[in-house]
């Protein structure tokens, strides 16, 4: 996952497959690997679109890498009687960071959101500024935020692939799956109930945000565990949503396996070394890596140029990389180091007794 975020998420999703799947309903979606960073089904993954009410995925995130779940908020009034979806926040009540979490999250509270984007940012405006920040930090190119709460507004917009990878990278965060995953709770004296009725109908399901503007239509970010694997979807603009996620989740996970390629240690290959003691050098994987595989496909390891070295190399020193291939696209790269110490090949030079020697020959 690491890797992923580092970096290489357009290797990964270049060698994206779409699977037999029925007809989905959504005008964009996508089935991610989170795992893996495999992107398993796509349609209009780059479509810029509006995101409603799981643009709270974001502010959600900021918040629980920002500030201490267990601090206690007292809700200035421009937290109070925001438009849309909300908790019924009262100016001067207290709550912790964390049930204005489960409001904004659960019960998807708009203003949850103001109250939790002015104590974490200073201002509205100042938050939507932490956002766009990490959205980039994240390699969300195609997403841009204005406001917490995801209430339309001109330059506030995502995509399928972004959101998509934004839960991946939020749902690694203790504090955030713990609040997503809630199917209820009381907070703030308020009991509140999960929005996300995946929770109850997907085994598995563990996440994450529903949201809904009538210029928006029905989107849908969901997360659904099982046996270590992660999968997340999103579907946009979606008047099925809930069997979609179904189907798409229940597809990802009978018709993809991931299968260790390579493991740390291992030996991928041998390149010439010129002026060494020995005339090879061996190339060793540095790093474990793993990919989603549908059954049939075999990647190939190819290693990258230079084909040859010169002496001297040192054992362990970084040797370039490897590419991971899938129907000939790069799908992702294993770092390299050398697999033993070749020193440059020592030239005897001979005697001045060998010279004359040499010289006397006929």
């Amino acid at each position: 996952m690491k890797r992923f975020f580092a970096g290489v998420a357009a290797a990964f999703l270049a060698a994206s497959l779409v699977f037999p799947c029925r007809a989905i309903s959504a005008g964009s979606a996508v089935l991610l690997d989170g795992q893996t960073g495999r992107l398993l089904y796509s349609k209009q993954p780059d479509k810029q679109s509006l995101i409603a009410s799981t643009t709270k995925i974001m502010t959600a995130l900021i918040v629980c890498e920002q500030v201490n779940v267990l601090d206690r908020v007292r809700i200035p009034k421009e937290a109070v009687g925001i438009e849309g979806s909300s908790m019924y926040l009262k100016e001067g009540e207290v709550l912790t960071v964390q049930e204005l979490l489960y409001g904004l999250m659960l019960h998807s509270g708009n203003d949850a959101a103001v109250a939790l984007a002015i104590y974490c940012g200073g201002t509205v405006e100042g938050f939507a500024e932490l956002m766009n920040d990490k959205a980039h930090r994240l390699g969300l190119h195609d997403t841009h935020f204005v406001n917490p709460n995801g209430l339309d507004s001109p330059g506030h917009y995502s995509t399928a692939r972004d959101m998509a990878t934004l839960s991946a990278y939020a749902m690694e965060n203790p504090i955030f799956y713990k609040t997503v995953s809630t199917k209820s709770v009381m907070a703030g004296g308020r009991s509140l109930r999960n929005h996300n009725k995946l929770l109850w109908l997907l085994e598995g399901a563990d996440g994450v945000k529903t949201g809904f503007t009538k210029k928006a239509g029905r989107i849908l970010v969901s997360s659904c565990t099982r046996d270590g694997r992660r999968l997340i979807c999103v579907t946009m603009n979606d008047g099925n949503d809930w069997q979609d996620h179904i189907s798409l989740m229940e597809t990802g996970f009978t018709g993809y396996s991931v299968r260790q390629i390579v493991k740390k240690g291992d030996c991928i290959g041998r390149i010439p070394i010129v002026s060494g003691e020995d005339t090879c050098v061996t190339l060793i994987a540095s790093e474990d890596f793993s990919y989603s595989l549908a059954p049939g496909e075999e990647p190939e390891i190819v290693l990258s140029k230079p084909g040859f070295v010169y002496a001297p190399v040192a054992q362990a020193q970084q040797a370039g990389n490897a590419y991971v291939c899938l129907n000939g696209k790069p799908v992702g790269e294993i770092p390299l180091v050398y697999g033993q110490t070749v020193e440059v090949e020592e030239i005897k030079k001979p005697s001045i007794w060998e010279k004359l020697l040499k010289g006397g020959r006929s």
